[in-house]
């Protein structure tokens, strides 16, 4: 499929730049770097679902914790 994408000039010269050492297409170099992404995305949202037994633990509380015990 194709489609646009806007880049910052100095990153699509370091992309340019890159794909010309490696031989590689600009398309496959972003390609994978999506794919990364969205993988690590994934990792993290196991991770997430994983952990979301676990007990909370106010931010507030631990602040006034914290506090109470002379670390900030």
């Amino acid at each position: 499929m194709r489609t646009t994408i806007n880049l910052n000039d100095k990153v699509y010269r370091a992309l340019k730049l890159r794909a010309a050492q490696t031989d590689e297409s600009i398309s496959a170099i972003v390609e994978d770097a999506v794919k990364y992404q969205l993988l690590e995305d994934l990792e993290d949202i196991a991770d997430a679902q994983s952990r979301s037994k676990e007990p909370t633990y106010a931010f507030d509380k631990l602040v006034a914790e914290f506090k109470a015990e002379g670390l900030i």
